[in-house]
């Protein structure tokens, strides 16, 4: 009787039934931490500024093409034709948080790149897709700087914007290992007028801020006073118990390009570049340019 053979069972991490199964997650999962690390490493990435925002919004040229093909189309009428003018004539007025994204992201690459440093500081990051994304994106790509988008895998199609740094271009499937990545190199974020993501990842840290869960200061920049002020009442919150007054100071509104800029500016500076052992020597002359 002759001797059964065997051929040679496939190695485990070339198993990709195995790697798709639900057994597999947990390698899934690491691989969203380990590659990822490991492109940061490779591209000197030390720390970054997160932008969040609308992927909705449009440049402001574009959104007037569309506001100008809608007003000549015959095939609109009634209700329908009003409301759709009605959000082409929101999407002109919200196309200047697209310039302001893309300005801001401009003057704090070109700051960042000035600073003497072995890895690069304060790299503009923000997911990867359209909108204030991609604003921020192009800004730093103007600017000269590498930038990085951390997309997700969704139902509907977000393709990655063409001003991403190539090799620091990511796809991710599970949404806590992104935000993981959001936060764990963030200095600071942006937050941009947007929509129920926009508010997750502004909460999130907030909350984490609050509760004293980040070994680190991030700053926070909510931007566009006029949009959040009708949607949040910070004071309400305060006045109700359910913040304390102090918890706003975790973050600073901004209205301007330059405005965002001096806060962002000043605060990495106080707290990520200066030697702390002098910290303390430059809070009074901070505190006076800052009141």
């Amino acid at each position: 009787m002759s001797e059964r053979i065997l051929k040679p069972a496939a190695l485990a991490y070339k198993n990709e039934p195995f790697l798709s199964s639900p057994d597999g997650r947990i390698l899934r999962i690491l691989s969203e931490y380990a590659e990822p690390l490991s492109r940061f490493r490779r591209e000197q990435i030390q720390d970054t500024v997160v932008f969040f925002g609308s992927a909705r919004f449009h440049n402001l040229p574009t959104a007037q093409k569309k506001l100008a093909e809608l007003e000549r189309s015959p095939q609109l009428a009634g209700d329908k034709r009003e409301a759709e003018r009605k959000r082409a004539l929101a999407a002109v007025d919200m196309a200047r948080y697209y310039e302001d994204a893309r300005r801001l992201a401009a003057m704090l690459t070109r700051w960042s790149s000035q600073i003497p440093a072995r890895r690069r500081r304060f790299v503009v990051t923000t997911g990867g897709g359209p909108g204030i994304m991609e604003a921020a994106n192009l800004g730093a790509h103007e600017a000269g700087g590498k930038t990085i988008g951390l997309n997700i895998n969704l139902p509907f199609e977000q393709m990655p914007n063409p001003y991403i740094t190539p090799a620091l271009n990511f796809e991710f499937h599970y949404f806590f290992m992104r935000k993981f990545w959001f936060a764990y190199l963030a200095k600071a974020l942006v937050i941009f007028p947007g929509g129920f993501g926009t508010f997750d990842e502004l909460f999130e840290i907030l909350t984490l801020a609050q509760t004293q869960k980040l070994a680190k200061k991030i700053l926070v920049v909510i931007y566009g006073s006029e949009y959040w002020k009708r949607l949040i009442n910070f004071e309400t919150m305060v006045d109700a118990g359910t913040i304390s007054a102090d918890d706003l100071d975790l973050f600073k509104m901004a209205d301007t390009p330059e405005e965002g800029f001096e806060f962002l500016r000043e605060g990495l500076t106080k707290y990520h570049l200066v030697d702390p052992r002098r910290a303390a020597e430059t809070v009074p002359e901070i505190a006076k340019t800052n009141p």
